[in-house]
């Protein structure tokens, strides 16, 4: 493999957008180890892609700006295997840092995926090092769908829509980061409205540790630490009402409504077939998503660590959309149960009285240990039409809460929701 220096390639600080992204391409095209050592302010007017057995390397000083030279685009990078929904393999990105000056945009290259950085059908992937900190409205820090074997490390993120956002995969780590955002710090998003993923299905063993979650002193406070969002869907039958992000199964594929985010309820009569891309049927947009068949999707096995919340809002929700945006339970679909998850060395910042854990879908079991939640607590609500929430068993030990005991910290607002706890050598304040 080859050891190459991008600014051998023509990308440097003095030269424009439009040159730069074209010789930083070339370079990544070597694949093997290219590094970027002189320091500088680097003009990207697109996006770069990068394929397998690639290792990306941006100096000490180097920042990248995005500028508007030939429009606006979306990705600073994306693998080359997102396009044709083929896998990338170990791909590294070190210390790269990005300056969005505003070119904020939603182009799609591949639907649903709107990351400054983004990887799509991706196994063995790292990225270390990286830094944004004028992250806009409607481009996410990084996002991930599809992926196997991901390490995130040593990030700090700040802005205002979602730092590191998740879409299905397996085997992740996220660690030492900083986030100071205004929607989510970290989406694990097995099920999404229909611009917010490529793909649906399950996000499933990982960790995330030694994170911050710093209060940006916005009055409004939106979002969450970690938003974890299942759903669940059907196969199409005609008359089926349906409205924006609906999912549907259909001759062996997953098809979703691409519509504004207006209530609208359309009747469908008949069913999508197509095998690629988007077609109106019926006055109905449909995307075909994929074709692999899933019912259910959610979050299960993942280890929470180390986290410190300083900002004034839920830390931990697991639930169920149900607006004009998202509906990700269809009405009389199968269930998603999400499972086995561990809360430890939780350590709640602020002194308001607003849930640390909220719970909104099905969840088997969840422990709670050697954790600070001040004055926030741990709610049950009802999220959406599910008529069964079924048994949560909730194992809390060794924390320290300002109640006055077990009773008063778990607040159960659904109906029939049956919660066993299991709780010991707890300390309770009652200040």
């Amino acid at each position: 493999m080859t050891h190459i220096n991008a600014n051998e390639f023509g990308f440097l600080p003095k030269n424009s957008g439009i040159l730069n992204y074209k010789a930083l391409q070339r370079a990544v095209d070597q694949a093997g180890t290219i590094e970027i050592v002189k320091p500088g302010e680097y003009k990207l007017a697109g996006c770069v892609y990068i394929g397998s057995h690639t290792t990306l390397k941006f100096g000490n000083g180097v920042f990248i700006k995005k500028v508007d030279e030939i429009g606006k685009f979306t990705h600073v990078l994306l693998n080359k295997g997102a396009l044709t929904k083929s896998y990338d393999e170990h791909i590294r990105v070190e210390n790269l840092h990005i300056i969005v000056n505003n070119v904020d945009v939603r182009n799609f290259e591949v639907f649903g995926l709107i990351g400054q950085i983004s990887f799509h059908y991706i196994k063995d992937l790292v990225i270390k090092g990286y830094r944004c900190l004028d992250l806009g409205k409607l481009e996410f820090a990084i996002h991930i769908c599809t992926f196997e074997d991901v390490i995130i490390r040593d990030s700090i993120i700040k802005g205002d829509k979602d730092g590191i956002h998740l879409g299905k995969g397996k085997r992740f780590h996220i660690s030492n980061c900083v986030f100071e955002t205004y929607d989510d710090a970290i989406a694990l998003n097995a099920q999404d409205w229909d611009i917010s993923n490529p793909e649906l299905g399950w996000i499933e063993d990982g960790v995330i540790e030694n994170c911050h979650d710093l209060d940006d002193n916005k009055e409004k406070k939106i979002g969450f630490f970690c938003r974890m969002l299942a759903g669940g869907w059907r196969d199409w039958y005609k008359g089926m009402k349906v409205q924006k992000s609906d999912t549907v199964v259909s001759e062996g594929k997953l098809y979703r409504v691409r519509a504004n985010p207006d209530g609208i309820r359309y009747v469908s009569l008949t069913k999508p077939t197509h095998t690629s891309g988007e077609k109106q049927i019926d006055g109905i947009k449909w995307v075909m998503a994929q074709d692999t068949v899933e019912y259910t999707a959610g979050v299960r096995n993942i280890v929470f660590r180390n986290i410190f919340l300083q900002k004034a809002r839920t830390g931990f929700i697991f639930h169920l959309c149900d607006n004009e945006y998202n509906r990700s339970y269809y009405p009389d679909s199968k269930v998603p149960t999400q499972k086995k998850i561990l809360l430890d060395n939780i350590r709640v910042l602020h002194n308001k009285q607003i849930p640390a854990v909220e719970i909104g879908t099905p969840l088997d079991y969840v422990a709670i240990t050697n954790s600070c939640f001040a004055n926030s607590n741990i709610q049950f609500y009802d999220s959406t039409v599910i008529d069964d929430y079924l048994v949560t068993n909730l194992h809390i030990t060794g924390c320290t809460f300002n109640s006055k005991n077990i009773n008063k910290v778990i607040k159960n607002k659904v109906e029939k929701k049956i919660v066993k706890i299991h709780e010991f050598s707890n300390v309770f304040l009652d200040v």
